[in-house]
């Protein structure tokens, strides 16, 4: 069932489109994230469906009400649009204490102090915050503060939850645990969420679906595994995750299959998807994921040769840049089998690590 519908949304800042025809929908009860750089229009979209910006054209949906629609003149303003809204910043009251920061949309309802009192409670003792409903706002840590704001958008039962990048101010161990723990909170109340981030492990880990936005578009959509592991763009593929160029040229295999040689390497050639329209001598760009690129001692079975440039110890395994021709590859390997500078190593990943785009050619 569709909870929320996004129909061509745009929004000019002077005469440039900072939001550019955006549609989307969210199935009830699941999380969506626009993921993407700073400037792409993903915060503009969010403040749109929350009612905080007004768009110049489109509409927006939660069930069947219409919220917003620019040609028939509809514009609910945020308080009756039913949501429940996590900012950056959080901005929780610094004078009141736990208890009334949580308390503050329901007392602005007139609900009942007793009534109040039972909701907050449980709300805190959900978000692990019992205990400090008298702590003042100022002595929480980030991520109680985060927890705080978290309860306060969702004390009234909203029916969608906005989040507007909740975790950046958090540090990173931090960060890590509020991801797991904001997915289980949702999961619990049900709320339809649509999440706002520009980093890609919290869109992993949070999403049902991902939307990818870039200049003010949307670039893929897609479940998160099949964004990762079939990104339609080199931006995407570039956005998310570590990725490595490596230049080539196409040769066209006498049985007319496509292949990439790489540059600098006789020999080395990585087979090409058939169904693009591949020109011999073409200039194209392989796309590799360094995460999945692992070093090997040579052992004669693969052509993914380079010496090894530098070494860096991370703890769990160990970090390398290997040359490989004209290019620098990034890749890892055990902590206990250890490659010195200057060693010739074989590189193994799997097939899906590595993509082939058309090269840009200069104007």
């Amino acid at each position: 069932m569709t909870a929320i519908r996004v129909s061509g949304l745009r929004k000019l800042f002077g005469n440039a489109p900072a939001v550019d025809g955006v549609t989307f929908e969210v199935e009830s009860g699941s999380i969506l994230t626009l993921l993407g750089p700073s400037g792409c229009g993903k915060t503009t979209t969010l403040r749109m469906i929350a009612g905080l910006e007004r768009p110049d054209e489109g509409e927006v949906y939660v069930g069947d009400r219409l919220l917003t629609s620019v040609k028939e003149g509809v514009y609910l303003t945020p308080d009756k649009r039913r949501m429940g809204m996590v900012f950056q910043s959080y901005a929780i009251w610094p004078h009141m204490n736990v208890f009334e920061n949580i308390a503050f949309p329901l007392r602005a309802k007139r609900m009942p102090p007793a009534e109040i009192r039972d909701k907050v409670m449980t709300m805190l003792q959900s978000l692990g915050l019992e205990g400090l409903h008298n702590r003042p706002a100022p002595l929480l840590s980030g991520g109680q503060q985060q927890r705080v704001a978290l309860g306060r958008a969702l004390i009234c039962d909203p029916e969608v939850l906005l989040l507007d990048e909740p975790f950046s101010n958090l540090d990173a161990r931090r960060r890590d645990e509020m991801r797991f723990e904001l997915k289980e909170v949702q999961a619990q109340v049900g709320v339809t969420t649509i999440f706002i981030t520009h980093d890609q492990n919290e869109a992993m880990v949070l999403s049902d679906r991902v939307l990818v936005m870039n200049a003010g578009r949307i670039v893929q959509e897609g479940t998160p595994q099949a964004i990762y592991q079939r990104p339609s763009t080199k931006f995407v593929m570039e956005f998310l995750g570590q990725v490595d160029q490596v230049d080539a040229r196409v040769a066209i295999a006498p049985d007319g299959s496509p292949r990439a040689l790489v540059h600098g390497v006789n020999g080395l050639e990585v087979p090409l998807d058939g169904s693009h329209p591949w020109r011999q001598g073409d200039e194209v760009v392989l796309m590799l994921r360094s995460a999945a690129v692992q070093v090997r001692a040579p052992n004669g079975g693969d052509q993914w040769r380079g010496r090894v440039l530098s070494r860096i110890y991370l703890g769990e395994r160990t970090e390398y840049i290997v040359s490989v021709g004209n290019a620098r590859i990034r890749a890892f390997g055990p902590t206990t089998d250890l490659h010195d500078e200057g060693n010739v190593v074989q590189l193994e990943f799997p097939a899906e690590a590595i993509r082939a785009w058309p090269a840009t050619r200069p104007a």
